[in-house]
C-alpha cells in the first residue's frame, strides 16, 4: 500500500500540491473550511471534507492520524495554521509539512513540531509535492510542460556502480547531467565509466513521465 497524504487548505498552493500528488499516483485526502473549494475537488478526490482543522475532535473523527504525511497549506490565517500543525503532531501524524508566510511564522511552526517548512514564494506546489513523496529528492525544477530536472541523493543500490552499468536512459528514460560529490565537487557531463558513491547527488533530466517513474521506483 502506498503512502497516504492529507492536504489541509485547498487554495492555490494546496490545490497545486493535491493535483500533483494525484498525478504521481498517491491517495490524497483534502480538507478545507470553504464549501466551494471542497465542491471543486470532490470530482477528483475520493475523500474531501469541509471541516475545521483546528478542532482536534474533528481531525480524529476524519482519521487524519492514520495519514503518513500531512501538508498544512492554510493561507493567511496564521493562528489556524499553527494550531492545525500542533494538533496534527499531537494526534500522531508521522510527518507534517507546513506552509510559512514569513520567518516568524516558520519559527513558530517549528516550535510546535512541524517536520518541514515550505515558503510558497519560492516553493511551488508542484515542487513541494515531488519533495514530500521522495526522501531522496533535494530539488525539482520544471523546465517545460514536458521536461523536468531533479537533484536527488543517489539511491543506495546505485553506490559503487558505473553510469554505464546502470544504463539510465534504457531503464529509466532519463539522463544524468552531473554528479555532485560529498565534498561538493561537481562532475559535469559525467563519463559512462564514472562511479556513483555513497552520498553523491545526481542531477537528472528527462520527460516528466520518466522522471515521475524514476521517483516512484526509489520513493521508499
Amino acid at each position: 500500500m502506498g503512502k497516504q497524504y492529507v492536504v489541509i487548505g485547498l487554495g492555490r498552493f494546496g490545490g497545486s500540491v493535491t493535483r500533483t500528488l494525484l498525478s504521481l499516483g498517491y491517495d490524497v485526502m483534502g480538507i478545507d473550511k470553504d464549501e466551494k473549494r471542497v465542491q471543486e475537488y470532490a470530482p477528483i478526490l475520493s475523500h474531501v471534507y469541509q471541516a475545521d482543522s483546528t478542532d482536534e475532535g474533528v481531525m480524529r473523527e476524519l482519521g487524519v492520524r492514520n495519514m503518513d504525511h500531512a501538508i498544512v497549506a492554510i493561507g493567511e490565517n496564521l493562528q489556524a495554521s499553527i494550531l492545525t500543525t500542533l494538533i496534527l503532531k499531537d494526534i500522531g501524524v508521522k510527518f507534517v509539512t507546513a506552509k510559512a508566510t514569513n520567518d516568524y511564522h516558520q519559527r513558530v511552526l517549528e516550535g510546535v513540531g512541524a517536520d518541514h517548512i515550505v515558503h510558497p514564494e519560492r516553493d511551488t506546489g508542484v515542487r513541494v509535492a515531488h519533495q514530500v513523496t521522495s526522501k531522496n529528492m533535494i530539488e525539482y525544477l520544471e523546465l517545460s510542460p514536458q521536461h523536468s530536472l531533479v537533484e536527488m541523493i543517489a539511491p543506495p543500490i546505485f553506490c559503487g556502480k558505473t553510469l554505464k552499468s546502470l544504463d539510465f536512459r534504457a531503464k529509466y528514460g532519463c539522463s544524468v547531467m552531473a554528479i555532485r560529490r560529498r565534498d561538493n565537487d561537481l562532475v559535469v557531463s559525467p563519463h559512462a565509466d564514472d562511479h556513483i558513491f555513497e552520498g553523491d547527488m545526481l542531477v537528472i533530466i528527462g520527460k516528466n513521465s520518466d522522471i515521475t517513474r524514476f521517483e516512484r521506483t526509489f520513493a521508499d
